[in-house]
């Protein structure tokens, strides 16, 4: 891997982490109480991607405008490493009329048909969908490929499992991808999962499997790249496992007082300044590259978040509007 691939991969991290600490900044703003979900400048629940930056990073950057990403109800890393318009996004999350829906949908149901990325709040929801679009995009003749992510937790719903023996009978151009955090919600991965490692239910389909532990960008962006060019020779999908981390709580507001000291873990575990000190240490990068690269993204993030705030709110008459189309 070339240092220019390197950088890129940081920045678009850097870029992810930004986003999500700027969102967490006004989603509290004017919370009282801080858990007052129904209430203040961004409505609804949140769920901020920190710490698994790496997943989106390294998965996205092997794919098209034109290939298709479903993902969980923890999505805006995914979406923003695929393309989508940030300004556009955070309007959505703010629920203005210049979002994504208009603003009807919230953070947790993103819709981007520009570069095909959609998400859901249900768990596993995504990987049928996956199927679909990889279905058409082989139909069609295409060398196009879709993506499914989803959390550990999804790994033990039925969607999961229909999907994979979906694409492993008829051989679909998709990727399934689990971020395992070791959490679904507050419960451990050993505590709900009958096997430690995930991608071994991949040979049940007729798939390989691969987990990817370290929580390592550019080991993700290797798994990711033979995954990808396997789908898009036609050759049938691939589920990846990732050992990713969540640094923040399951949702904003959540005590995380079932983590006990797996938190301070976690957060020793930052992938972040850990991967800005390799790329220094290798001399792909000095310290004021690096400063200029933050100053950039953080800039692009408070755009669109003025952006959002400025935008109008969606008018009470247009409620029954698009329900449908």
């Amino acid at each position: 891997m070339d240092d220019s691939t390197r950088v890129a991969l940081l920045r678009q991290m850097l870029r992810i982490r930004a986003y999500e600490a700027a969102l967490q900044r006004e989603y509290h703003a004017d919370k009282k109480p801080a858990w007052d979900i129904g209430a203040g400048l961004v409505p609804g629940e949140m769920h901020l991607s920190a710490g698994q930056e790496p997943v989106a990073a390294g998965v996205c950057a092997h794919l098209t405008a034109g290939d298709a990403i479903t993902g969980p109800h923890r999505p805006h890393h995914l979406a923003l490493a695929h393309g989508t318009d940030m300004k556009a996004m955070t309007a959505e999350i703010f629920g203005r009329t210049t979002g994504l829906c208009r603003g009807k949908g919230g953070h947790m149901h993103l819709f981007d048909p520009t570069t095909h990325f959609s998400c859901s709040g249900i768990i596993g929801q995504g990987l049928p969908v996956a199927c679909g679009q990889a279905f058409a995009f082989k139909r069609a003749g295409t060398d196009r490929i879709a993506v499914g992510v989803a959390g550990d937790g999804a790994a033990n719903q039925g969607a999961f499992h229909e999907a994979l023996n979906l694409a492993g009978t008829w051989k679909l151009p998709v990727v399934f991808v689990i971020e395992d955090n070791d959490w679904a919600i507050s419960v451990p991965r050993s505590g709900s999962t009958a096997v430690p490692d995930n991608s071994v239910r991949a040979a049940a389909y007729g798939m390989p499997g691969e987990r990817i532990d370290g929580n390592d960008v550019e080991a993700i962006y290797e798994a990711a790249g033979r995954a990808v060019e396997r789908a898009r020779r036609g050759e049938g999908p691939t589920l990846l496992e990732v050992h990713t981390v969540r640094l923040w709580g399951h949702f904003e507001g959540d005590a995380q007082a079932y983590r006990g000291e797996e938190l301070a873990y976690a957060q020793a575990h930052d992938p972040l300044p850990m991967y800005e000190q390799k790329l220094v240490d290798a001399g792909a990068l000095d310290a004021d590259a690096l400063a200029a690269m933050k100053a950039e993204v953080e800039a692009e993030v408070e755009d669109a978040i003025a952006f959002a705030k400025a935008s109008p709110e969606p008018s009470p008459a247009e409620a029954y509007d698009h329900v449908f189309a």
